[in-house]
């Protein structure tokens, strides 16, 4: 669901302790993004299965950056390992986004990681610090405590595994999901079929628009012969 990349990951190693509860009414939520065909495929063999959809992938940069309240703050993005190496090594950060990596091995990622080859898709004065590590999303959470004055939002953007860690916190309020109105074969599915759960509510065109800052059209949108339409789904 990103600029480059699929929806795989590595499975994480969540963690057992929980956040502090002294600051979680000023804590972001998450927000899982991803693009999803009518039987919940979203990848095949680490990439997308559909053809290249810019106008969806310009809506997801765009999502993912936008800050509503401060342009002083910035959003987060979180992701497994798989998805951060599918992402090719010239767009690595993701621009303009704090991007956090979870990984069952910090220590051999962070000795992975080549800063000045992996920052060379971001201009010098727009780089944003990252990736930063962490062994699960508890983990990831803990880190951005820290940095709750400089992060807006945080969007989960895969893979499956990281999907079905976050559906289960908590902080979890919101899915973006655009619905890819064709199948493709898949091998990667998202675990939840959102409009048939009790838990979740699919939210208006308006309640979309007003999360989103786009202006989302009544009869979705065509690319490449692909048909699909951006929605919004909320915890009950």
């Amino acid at each position: 669901m990103t600029e480059s990349t699929s929806t795989t990951s590595s499975n994480p190693q969540t963690q057992s302790g929980s956040t502090t509860t002294s600051t979680m009414s000023t804590r972001p939520t998450l927000t899982l993004i991803l693009a999803a065909t009518p039987s919940l495929g979203i990848g095949k063999n680490g990439t997308l299965p559909w053809p290249l959809l810019k106008k969806e992938m310009g809506y997801f940069a765009r999502v993912t950056k936008r800050v509503p309240t401060s342009s002083s703050k910035i959003n987060a993005v979180l992701m497994g390992r798989k998805t951060w190496d599918s992402i090719p090594a010239k767009f690595r950060p993701l621009k303009d986004r704090l991007n956090i990596v979870i990984t069952r091995d910090v220590a051999s990622f962070k000795n992975s990681l080549d800063t000045s080859k992996e920052g060379a898709g971001a201009d010098a004065d727009a780089a944003i610090e990252g990736p930063l590590v962490a062994s699960g999303i508890l983990d990831a959470l803990s880190q951005l405590e820290k940095k709750d004055h400089q992060v807006e939002r945080i969007y989960v953007i895969g893979g499956a595994s990281i999907y079905q860690k976050a559906l289960e916190l908590p902080q979890t309020k919101r899915v973006l999901l655009t619905k890819i109105h064709k199948e493709y074969e898949c091998d990667t599915f998202f675990p939840v079929d959102l409009e048939e759960s009790s838990v979740w509510r699919r939210a208006g065109k308006e309640e979309v628009e007003e999360f989103t800052g786009e202006k989302i059209g009544e009869e979705g949108v065509e690319e490449q012969g692909v048909r699909f339409e951006f929605c919004l789904f909320e915890r009950e």
